[in-house]
């Protein structure tokens, strides 16, 4: 008899496997638009999204995840909690909480983002900045790193040696 986290056990008459209402509430919504899709203007949702088609404008998920598949075509300004790319981008991108580029993946545009990954075999031309957000405090220097001395002014190097 095989065993293993996906084999529900019979024996005593109990199961394993959490209820159907547990399962879903831990699954999110993902909407896809598929490879044969075309959009043109603007964009906006509050929900997860993968885009296998072709956008041309403005796509706002602001509080959510954007995905540009394999076959994606996004030229568009694009503003994310965080985006995928494993297609192709034109277009500048503001994203709350990462970018990642991936293997394959194309981007032609800046990037404002305070974690940014581009793999290996990735695309990417524009600029990257990456602003921590209003209010969020610096991380503390590494161990065995010295923080910078303090540059001195113009008065301070021009003083008088006292003799």
């Amino acid at each position: 008899m095989p065993t293993g986290p996906d084999v529900q056990s019979h024996q005593g008459g109990t199961s394993t496997a959490p209820p159907p209402e547990t399962r879903h509430q831990r699954v999110r919504d993902n909407v896809h638009i598929g490879k044969s899709v075309i959009i043109k203007g603007e964009l906006n949702g509050s929900e997860d999204l993968t885009i296998e088609g072709h956008v041309d404008g403005k796509i706002e998920l602001k509080d959510h995840v954007l995905t540009i598949g394999s076959n994606g075509k996004v030229k568009a300004q694009v503003f994310v909690k965080a985006l995928i790319v494993i297609g192709e981008v034109n277009g500048n991108i503001t994203a709350s909480d990462r970018v990642e580029i991936r293997d394959g993946g194309s981007v032609d545009g800046d990037i404002v983002s305070p974690r940014v990954a581009i793999a290996e075999g990735a695309h990417f031309r524009g600029s990257v900045d990456m602003q921590r957000k209003a209010g969020q405090a610096a991380p503390p220097p590494r161990s065995g790193v010295q923080p910078a001395p303090q540059a001195q002014t113009a008065a301070q190097v021009a003083q008088p040696v006292a003799r």
